[in-house]
């Protein structure tokens, strides 16, 4: 019985400790990218940000293109840091701000499959939030 209880428990522990690590593994991913996203929104090293706009959002905007995706950088960094910071509530953000970036592509009739993987990405953001749930002060380092 005492043996049983013990496996039980090993068990417990295990899956405990598999579900903080992949938490953690989704917390630095939708942290560290965003950053690095809205930082590239100032470098382009990455892409030509500018060529994912619509033109019909780019001709309603009353700046460049370029500043456009330099407050688009600004709010990318800053939902990065959230994630790193409350998971729980960046995990959501981030979601969100992914669900719109699809709708954006997808209605802009161009790059569809960076909408289906923005979509998908939305998943992995919404597990974090979910698995962020009991864990209101995360700690960054490993356990």
């Amino acid at each position: 019985m005492i043996t049983a209880f013990l496996t039980k428990k090993n068990k417990m522990d295990t899956t405990v400790q598999n579900t903080q690590s992949v938490q953690r593994v989704l917390q630095y991913t939708y942290g560290i990218v965003p950053i690095v996203a809205g930082l590239d929104k100032f470098t382009s090293l990455l892409t030509r940000w500018e060529d994912y706009l619509s033109p019909s959002i780019t001709g309603m905007l009353p700046f460049s293109a370029g500043t456009f995706m330099h407050i688009i950088g600004i709010i990318e960094i800053a939902a990065g840091i959230l994630v790193l910071l409350r998971p729980r509530t960046g995990g959501y953000v981030v979601m969100a701000w992914l669900i719109v970036i699809a709708i954006t592509l997808i209605f802009g009739s161009h790059y569809f499959d960076v909408a289906v993987r923005d979509l998908v990405m939305a998943i992995g953001a919404y597990c974090l939030a979910k698995l962020s749930a009991g864990n209101t002060r995360p700690k960054l380092t490993s356990a």
